[in-house]
């Protein structure tokens, strides 16, 4: 039985592989609190259902309004049509199904959506859709218009793009990061024995329409390192990639950048309570972050929410020393495997966060697409509680 909120605090081992940087993360054990709010059904909207199809794999992204958001998401396990929804009032009612170019119903993985604004300070909206060719669609009236998917060069990988990031120092030049395990990047299969899995970097110089040649940052065969999720540092000068291990031979890990992602340290596993896939994380108003993400363990491993749709809180310095974190959260409650949670993640200017994903959530029907909001300040009340 689940109480709603519920609280529970369970000690997590904390890690002490070495970080190529002045920080080690300290051995030993941390607590965390584990807290539910998987029966919480006044924080749950339902975003988009149908029965009989499988709806999945959704990413967000928030305007400038701070109340507009966008939602686009496959009919299918990653491959199918894109659908996109939109929300005028922070995700409390979401939109019919809106038109979008024909060329959408050939997506063959997961779409991603990212907000990008050229040196002129022209905004867009751009969407890619992975495997080989990686495709992209652009958007300048956000999201009203769109044009079709088009390849963005002879190469391709999976969950493009993973993650997406600007260049501070100069207006319109992004990074984006995305793996491939050999089979998509060529356009052939090239798999290898063992298999690698490869991460790349590919940059925009023009606000994102166009992107150069993608170049590996890591390759390796004994952890499968892949779907890489950024966070930027307080003060803005380093760069964490979040990263599933999907060989389950060892924990999730992370690496850092301090030169806006041309070099990265070798990555490190990160504490138990980060256990899992797709990291999606934001800063609330207080500086604390939050991340979503499934939670899976390694084998020989269990996590207490093991399958289900987690978040993390904790702060930048708690991923830098290797700590576990202050929460741990069960968003909702997965009934098949480990099959939900490529989370979107928004958090409005009140401080709620808004995070969206899909999942199995009623026993016997396809998997639907959900938002579920909270507060750090509601975490922390719970958290208090004996």
């Amino acid at each position: 039985m689940r109480i709603p909120g519920s609280v529970v605090t369970v000690l997590v081992a904390g890690l002490s592989a070495g970080l190529v940087s002045a920080a080690e993360p300290p051995a030993g054990v941390g607590a965390v609190r584990f807290i539910d709010l998987a029966a919480d059904a006044h924080r749950q909207v339902t975003v988009d259902r149908e029965p009989g199809q499988y709806l999945g794999h959704p990413t967000t992204v928030l305007l400038e309004d701070g109340r507009t958001l966008l939602c686009v998401y496959p009919k299918g396990h990653g491959r199918g049509a894109v659908v996109m929804k939109r929300s005028a009032d922070g995700g409390r009612t979401w939109s019919d199904r809106l038109p979008v170019p024909e060329s959408w119903a050939t997506s063959r993985e997961v779409p991603t959506i990212h907000r990008v604004v050229d040196a002129r300070g022209v905004k867009r909206l751009i969407m890619w859709s992975g495997l080989y060719p990686a495709r992209l669609a652009v958007s300048e009236d956000d999201g009203r218009s769109w044009s079709a998917l088009e390849p963005a060069g002879e190469w391709g990988g999976i969950v493009v793009m993973g993650c997406l990031f600007g260049q501070e120092a100069a207006p319109g030049h992004y990074t984006a990061m995305f793996h491939d395990d050999g089979r998509f990047f060529g356009g052939e299969d090239q798999r290898r024995s063992p298999t690698v899995f490869t991460l790349y970097r590919t940059t925009s110089v023009d606000g994102g329409l166009t992107w150069s040649f993608p170049e590996s940052v890591l390759a390796r065969s004994d952890v499968h390192l892949c779907e890489p999720g950024v966070v930027r540092s307080p003060d803005g000068r380093r760069l964490a990639v979040l990263l599933r291990e999907n060989a389950r031979r060892k924990n999730s890990h992370i690496m850092f950048s301090s030169d806006q992602g041309r070099t990265w340290s070798e990555p490190r596993e990160m504490p138990d309570s980060l256990n899992g896939d797709r990291h999606t994380a934001r800063y609330d108003p207080d500086g604390r972050l939050f991340i979503s993400f499934r939670s899976v363990s390694p084998k020989g491993k269990t996590a207490p929410f093991e399958g289900d749709w987690v978040g993390w809180v904790g702060t930048w310095d708690d991923l830098v020393q290797g700590r576990s974190g202050q929460y741990h959260v069960r968003l909702m409650d997965n009934h098949v495997k480990a099959d939900c949670a490529y989370p979107g993640v928004e958090v409005l200017p009140d401080g709620t966060f808004v995070a969206t994903t899909y999942g199995h959530w009623t026993p016997g029907e396809s998997p639907y697409i959900v938002s579920v909001r909270l507060g750090l300040v509601e975490l922390d009340a719970l958290g208090a509680e004996p």
